[in-house]
């Protein structure tokens, strides 16, 4: 099942980020690599958020990711939310409908 994980950013968030992001990209990259994570990043110019894209059984292995996510943790992230996303298009859709 996909899940989008989307986090609401701080508003002080780009000055913050550069203490953080090494630690966040470990955790991200290494989540990747176990094949749960499918893509992330910021979203808007300026950045206003960012999307995490999962593909995994359980929504509390996206909990879990976050709530270790040094900018969850240190304030860089205002708020999150875990949204299951039923994709049906697509090569690499979980639920394909043609």
């Amino acid at each position: 099942m996909h899940y989008l994980l989307q986090y609401q950013t701080s508003a002080d968030y780009l000055e913050k980020r550069v203490l953080f992001r090494a630690e966040h990209l470990q955790l991200a990259w290494s989540a990747a690599e176990r094949g749960e994570l499918v893509l992330g990043g910021a979203v808007g110019e300026p950045i206003e958020s960012a999307l995490l894209l999962f593909n995994v059984a359980d929504p509390a292995q996206v909990q879990a990711f976050a709530e270790s996510d040094p900018y969850v943790i240190n304030g860089l992230v205002s708020s999150y939310r875990i949204l299951p996303w039923h994709t049906v298009v697509g090569h690499d859709a979980t639920i394909p409908i043609r």
